[in-house]
């Protein structure tokens, strides 16, 4: 509709000032230390749903940080649409990596260089924006609910039990998320599913303190090297996952779907130019969008133990530590994964150490069907301000909640992510293209109107 462009068009510098400022906050969910900024960056978010045109909007406090959540109702007899997103962020580090400042935004050749930019400060603030250009233009079309919560980055620990006591408060026709990404501006796409997650800790314990590497080294177990051959023992020469049970209960994907997954225009070599690597490394037999979005993987997110300072210290380490996960396809439960993957690692290692193995969190796969009434309206949305139809993909992350919001609220959830695959989400030098950001602002009112058309 013409007055959205123009009210947009008119306001676009005010829209990108107010995301700039919602990145300088520092929500950093994992670290204690930024407890503060938390409170801080939830009641901007809460100021910034009623300056936009909610006529309620309260911050809820958890047991840990707390969820924001905002209303605009315009009529009962029309259908509800909740928006979810999160306003916490990964930790920034390496720091030393980032170009500028994490929490000090930066705009260079058209994109935002923040933490928090496209995960999800950027990608949930469009749809206060396009919430703001409905209000102001009066072309509201559906009741308007949000939920922006405060803990996804580590694992959403409180929020099911907030929607479990608030359904009445949530309830929707719909649930809208822009948390993923798009193959790009040229060639858009929606995700009709994201992977599970299984999150968990290793820790190897070899002798009762360090010691000296030359005195012991070669008579005592060194606890790195046994936790690097654990590690390695996971994959085979195919890089096909060798824990017994790991694939049981995996949901095979139809010819047709991956025949459709092989009409994505995905370039290999621009995917290893980007990444900086000669060789991609995977699952055997697999593509690498199915390897990303329909198989099941297993990755060591972190691993340490002993010195690590600055120059030489010869010691044989007490302790060696990793962080591991698995990413879960549909029919696989990350209850059940966890336990299998505790198991395995307390029960391959060798008497010489002693292991403990404990989850972090986890989450469930989730599938979107694209005969949905929501799917069709988001697919309607991105044809009407890209000009062609979107391309339906797996998306390769988790958001944990999903399966929550379903089985509390009883309807489907909808993906409609507007940042890249490239744009450094979890690592140094975070990005989100300006034009995504705008073209999201454009296009989420489409969804609006398509999904009240029916």
């Amino acid at each position: 509709m013409q007055a959205w462009k123009e009210y947009q068009q008119n306001n676009k510098d005010r829209f990108l000032n107010e995301i700039l400022d919602l990145l300088r906050i520092p929500s950093v969910s994992a670290k204690t230390e930024h407890k503060a900024d938390m409170l801080k960056c939830a009641d901007a978010v809460k100021k910034s749903l009623l300056t936009s045109g909610c006529d309620k909007a309260e911050v809820y406090p958890t047991a840990g940080h707390p969820v924001v959540y905002g209303e605009k109702i315009i009529d009962p007899s029309k259908p509800t649409v909740l928006i979810y997103g999160h306003y916490d962020v990964q930790p920034p580090e390496p720091l030393e990596l980032w170009h500028s400042g994490p929490f000090d935004p930066v705009i260079k050749d058209g994109k935002i260089y923040a933490r928090g930019s496209a995960d999800d400060k950027g990608q949930f603030y469009m749809h206060v924006k396009a919430l703001e250009t409905m209000v102001k233009t009066n072309t509201m079309n559906t009741n308007i609910k949000f939920i922006i919560e405060g803990e996804e980055e580590v694992g959403s620990p409180n929020l099911a039990k907030f929607i479990s006591e608030n359904k009445e408060l949530l309830k929707t026709d719909v649930v809208l998320i822009s948390d993923s990404a798009m193959l790009s501006v040229e060639h858009p796409s929606l995700d009709i599913g994201v992977r599970g997650l299984s999150y968990i800790q290793v820790e190897v314990t070899g002798p009762n303190r360090d010691l000296h590497s030359g005195t012991y080294g070669g008579a005592v177990a060194n606890p790195i090297t046994i936790l690097a051959k654990m590690i390695a023992s996971c994959h085979d020469e195919n890089n096909h996952i060798t824990i017994p049970g790991f694939y049981d209960d995996v949901l095979e994907v139809s010819k047709e779907e991956r025949f459709l997954m092989a009409e994505a225009p995905y370039n290999d070599q621009e995917y290893k130019k980007d990444l900086g690597v000669k060789e991609l490394w995977g699952e055997k037999g697999y593509t690498t969008g199915e390897r990303t979005g329909i198989r099941p993987t297993l990755e060591v997110n972190g691993i340490w133990g002993g010195y690590e300072g600055e120059g030489a210290k010869t010691v044989l380490p007490s302790k060696a530590t990793a962080k591991i996960s698995a990413r879960l396809v549909p029919n696989q439960s990350s209850d059940k994964m966890t336990e299998l993957l505790l198991n395995y690692f307390k029960s391959i290692a060798p008497t010489c150490v002693t292991v403990n193995a404990f989850e972090h969190h986890g989450g469930e796969p989730y599938m979107t069907p694209i005969g949905s009434r929501g799917y069709k309206a988001a697919a309607k949305a991105i044809e009407t301000t890209f000009g062609k139809q979107p391309i339906p993909v797996r998306g390769g992350g988790s958001i944990p909640i999903c399966h929550v919001l379903e089985a509390e609220l009883g309807v489907k959830i909808v993906f409609m992510g507007f940042g890249l695959d490239n744009d450094n989400l979890h690592s140094p030098n975070e990005k989100y293209n300006i034009e995504n950001y705008y073209k999201g602002i454009e296009t989420i009112p489409y969804f609006h109107k398509y999904f009240a058309e029916g």
